[in-house]
């Protein structure tokens, strides 16, 4: 397999693409211990758990979310100082 990636790639696209490939796997798991580190009801957070696990891209989205919502946050709280 590794030979076939390889050979496809090259040296430099095997790299980037083991490199987008292992950053997708950490944004995965860092939106899923978002997900269930949320104080919502446990059907939900459940349910979004099960989501994430299924539908990998869900929490890559709710990570990008969150992190939208928490800098809006932070940008408002800025102007009040």
């Amino acid at each position: 397999m590794l030979q076939l990636l390889y050979d496809e790639f090259g040296f430099f696209g095997s790299i980037l693409l083991a490199l987008v490939i292992f950053i997708g796997f950490i944004f995965w798991f860092s939106g899923m211990a978002g997900i269930a580190g949320q104080s919502k009801t446990n059907t939900t957070r459940n349910l979004r758990i099960l989501l994430a696990v299924v539908f990998p891209p869900f929490s890559i989205g709710w990570l990008i979310y969150d992190m939208r919502r928490q800098h809006k946050i932070i940008k408002g709280n800025n102007k009040n100082l």
